[in-house]
């Protein structure tokens, strides 16, 4: 039978494991993300990246809940929560509005290459 106690005892005792794999995980599949989704690339292309960060995000998300349930409420549970639930945010965006990314990501590289021919003064 699933037990919820001992994968949330497994969760929280290897902590620093997971949140050391899952904080970069899901920062760089979110921006890979964005880039698929900026670059336009086929739908199938980033509905692969869309749920590979989906996952992470979640997990984290889950990881943090753990916490919760027992009753630890510090600044790191906060930050945690706040980054998976905005990347979780990103990647539902990116699926379901991508010309919208595109958009934005065009106007980031304008904006960019503006700054760079400009001469310094």
């Amino acid at each position: 039978m699933f037990d919820f106690n001992a994968i949330a005892e497994l969760s929280r005792i290897h902590c620093v494991a997971i949140c050391t794999f899952l904080v970069p995980a899901n920062l760089l599949l979110t921006l890979q993300t964005l880039i698929v989704t900026g670059i336009n690339r086929p739908i199938a292309q980033i509905r692969w990246a869309v749920s590979l960060a989906s996952l992470c995000a979640i997990v984290m998300v889950l990881h943090v809940l753990t916490w919760f349930t027992i009753g630890v409420v510090q600044v790191q549970t906060f930050i945690l929560l706040s980054m998976g639930a905005t990347c979780l945010g990103v990647n539902l965006w990116a699926i379901a509005y991508p010309q919208t990314v595109v958009r934005l990501s065009q106007a980031l590289v304008s904006v960019v290459r503006k700054k760079i021919q400009q001469p310094e003064a």
